[in-house]
């Protein structure tokens, strides 16, 4: 049992014995990672998504918006999933946390913006679109965000003075002293995070963990196109995950990211 309280989390004590020693024997999010696709079909999403913003002109929703709204569905409803590693112990988070990511303009040297909000339960979709919507606006402005202010301040660092700051806040994280006030509006202290590779018109790819912060799901969503099966031809996108094991075993998140699919393949239904 770990000596401190985390501000991110609480300690899970009633977990296997195979699964407690696993963060020691896989001391890594890289090594523990493995991988998950899935294949999303659009018949019933796209008529949705029109639907929704034929009913509302000033709040427009695209497949990021129900995707987030889905994934946040899925991560209350199934909680063992909304967990991370940090000091070799296992955590249930604090309330479900997504980060994404998005270009501040449709060009190759355009920033990239990451933007972090917490999700209660019960949150209905026009409400999610519009914080989204809020966040990205904000996002792509001048306006310079926490995470921003505290890079600029250690990259003014030399570079030697800042290795060694970066193994002192990974240090204090591991035995939970690292202050909330570093943790909460770092991205890479999340539930998920996603990418939507599909708003710059990319197919879906895998993406590596970061062994920074704790985030134990990482999404990748990609571009929409057509497929042709036996009932004639569909429109798609596939979304690839990555995923810390230790968090949790393979058939929970599979049975967790199918919810999730069922939710943005059918949001009528949900």
């Amino acid at each position: 049992m770990p000596l401190f309280r985390r501000p991110d989390g609480n300690y899970v004590s009633d977990v296997p014995a195979t699964r407690r020693i696993m963060p020691f024997i896989m001391p890594t999010r890289t090594e523990s990672a493995v991988y998950f696709e899935q294949e999303l079909d659009l018949t019933r999403t796209l008529p949705f998504l029109e639907q929704f913003n034929a009913r509302n002109p000033g709040c427009r929703a695209g497949i990021f918006h129900l995707f987030i709204w889905a994934a946040v569905r899925a991560l209350h409803a199934r909680p063992r999933l909304n967990r991370f590693i940090a000091g070799s112990h296992l955590y249930a988070r604090d309330g479900v946390w997504i980060s994404y990511s998005a270009k501040k303009a449709l060009n190759d040297d355009s920033p990239l913006v990451v933007l972090k909000r917490r999700f209660e339960p019960g949150l209905d979709f026009a409400a999610t679109v519009k914080f989204l919507a809020g966040d990205i606006e904000v996002g792509r402005s001048d306006q310079k965000s926490h995470v921003d202010k505290e890079l600029s301040l250690f990259l003014a660092l030399p570079a030697p003075l800042l290795r060694l700051g970066v193994r002192l806040l990974r240090w204090l994280d591991g035995w939970n002293l690292l202050p909330g006030g570093f943790i909460h509006p770092d991205p890479m202290y999340a539930s998920l995070f996603v990418a939507n590779l599909g708003s710059v018109r990319l197919e879906s790819a895998f993406h590596h963990l970061y062994e920074w912060g704790n985030t134990p799901l990482f999404a990748a969503l990609g571009r929409k196109k057509e497929v042709l099966g036996p009932g004639g031809p569909r429109t798609v996108c596939s979304v690839k995950y990555t995923f810390d094991e230790r968090v949790e075993d393979g058939l929970y998140c599979a049975q967790s990211l199918e919810l999730l699919k069922a939710v943005f393949e059918d949001p009528s239904s949900a």
